[in-house]
């Protein structure tokens, strides 16, 4: 969702954004205006970004919960942190369009409850000391992810190429990791089919990770 300001002047000299200095102050400020009152509604700020758009600049507000977020939470953030905006000086006098979101798929799992909230979905990560692991999380914590690790696909014996054949399952093996010992990890989007035996039309599952071959 987003909301525009009002009125304000344009900026002066070149409309080419903020310098990457007034940039990062102006995110620090940002948070430091909108936190509390993200957290006090129940929320995790999870970004603040601030960028160029036209003639405004679009100061950008990601949050997250637990629950998710809905499209009515996103309009009772929007105009708290409206109101928050207008009532200080953080953006000066120039317009401005104030956007709040939730994190799309692609959001690096860096922090405890980022790992706890992609429970049940499939995910990558490189692994500290080398190599990386693919599996769908089971669980985390404050201090470890328990992921179901798949094995790496094989054929049956004498195979050709010792592949397995496309859609066949891989063996798993549950492992527990620190969060010291995972990197950046990344949420793999999953692709459905329809008429998988078992399954209601429009929810079986083919599990491919881009990483792995065709």
């Amino acid at each position: 969702m987003s909301v525009e300001s009002g009125g304000g002047r344009a900026h002066r000299g070149r409309d080419d954004g903020p310098a990457p200095s007034a940039r990062t102050e102006a995110v620090a400020a940002l948070t430091r205006l909108l936190a509390p009152a993200v957290a006090e509604a129940g929320f995790d700020l999870e970004e603040v970004d601030v960028r160029p758009a036209g003639r405004r600049r679009l100061v950008k507000i990601v949050v997250d919960a637990d629950g998710g977020v809905s499209l009515d939470d996103v309009a009772l953030l929007s105009q708290t942190a409206s109101g928050l905006l207008d009532g200080s000086d953080v953006m000066g006098a120039g317009p401005y369009v104030l956007e709040v979101t939730s994190p799309g798929v692609d959001r690096p799992l860096t922090e405890p409850r980022h790992w706890r909230r992609a429970a049940g979905r499939l995910v990558v990560a490189p692994l500290v000391e080398g190599g990386q692991i693919e599996g769908r999380v089971v669980s985390a914590d404050d201090e470890a992810v328990v992921i179901d690790v798949a094995a790496p696909a094989k054929g049956p014996k004498g195979g050709k190429g010792g592949k397995a054949p496309k859609g066949a399952p891989r063996r798993t093996t549950r492992r527990r990791f620190g969060l010291g010992e995972l990197g950046r990890g990344r949420v793999q989007v999953e692709f459905r089919r329809d008429g998988d035996p078992g399954e209601p039309a429009g929810e079986a599952a083919e599990s491919r990770s881009p990483a792995e071959p065709d």
